[in-house]
């Protein structure tokens, strides 16, 4: 009987805003496999008694980031860690979108600012600020030229917290034909769902955002199912990673570009789903076979 720890965050006091995990625990108990949900930071959790830790919701490592990686380097240690250490710290900072764009993957234009650097914000066009360690749209806002002043101050608190920002221009297509989502697990397309804009106009950095609206399946068209082969063939070293969500949008062209890449820690929006469920436990369990690497 493998044992696989279901990894989340402690959500105390309010409840648990994953809707998967209980499927997926009672999946993954009907298939024969000890599931256990664990906290990422329970210092009582022994990770060498699983055969497996399965990232799922660990939705408060980006305020933790630098403890979140160090955490997953000890668990790898211990035990299979899905996705891979290296693969978590690379996916923990969302400069590697630079990385990305400079191994040719269509990537939305992104410039960093860190904290010393000047708040270099556009003039002439809508754009959005938010965090390089963020997750749900976190600290992210949309400005248009006309809220400078209340922009600079957004980058001031980053700044003043050691986070440093990225600037987009906001991609207007959103507000149309919203953002995609395709799943991979597995090393092939599990499925695509798509979800309309977070970010409405005015609305504060720091307020709270329904992460994903409007959420809906979705069949990905072939230049999608391409940018997102792109994007998982340049991650470094080309490691194996068990599960990938890969966002796009619509650049000014009209052809699908990359807005992140999550190798962490993505909701896998089984809910919208349920067809999926069979084929994520067959191959958590075949990872949870394969032993301490």
């Amino acid at each position: 009987m493998p044992r696989i720890a279901l990894v989340t965050y402690d959500p105390r006091p309010e409840p648990s805003r994953d809707r998967d995990l209980p499927v997926l625990r009672e999946a993954l108990t009907a298939a024969g496999a000890e599931a256990d949900v664990v906290f990422w930071d329970d210092a009582g959790v022994d990770w060498g008694g699983y055969d497996l830790a399965l990232i799922r919701s660990t939705w408060d490592y980006s305020m933790r980031s630098a403890e979140f990686v160090a955490w997953a380097h000890k668990c790898a240690s211990l035990t299979r860690l899905a996705n891979p250490a290296e693969v978590v710290r690379w996916n923990t900072d969302k400069r590697y979108l630079g990385e990305l764009a400079e191994a040719g993957v269509p990537v939305v234009p992104t410039r960093y600012l860190a904290p010393g650097d000047p708040a270099d914000l556009p003039r002439d066009h809508e754009y959005v600020v938010k965090p390089t360690s963020g997750a749900g749209a976190r600290y992210a806002a949309r400005y248009t030229p006309d809220r400078h002043d209340t922009a600079v101050a957004h980058l001031a608190r980053m700044h003043e917290e050691g986070f440093t920002a990225m600037v987009q221009p906001y991609v207007r297509s959103i507000d149309a034909t919203g953002e995609r989502a395709l799943q991979f697990f597995g090393g092939r397309l599990l499925h695509a769902s798509r979800k309309q804009a977070v970010l409405a106009p005015g609305t504060a950095f720091d307020a709270d955002k329904v992460a994903h609206p409007g959420l809906e399946p979705w069949t990905p068209t072939p230049a999608e199912l391409a940018v997102a082969e792109r994007a998982l063939a340049a991650v470094p070293d080309a490691p194996e990673v068990l599960y990938a969500r890969v966002d796009l949008v619509d650049g000014e062209d009209g052809r699908p570009q990359l807005m992140e890449l999550e190798l962490v820690e993505p909701n896998l929006f089984l809910f919208l789903h349920p067809e999926s469920t069979a084929r994520v436990v067959r191959a958590v369990l075949a990872e949870a076979g394969k032993g301490h690497p």
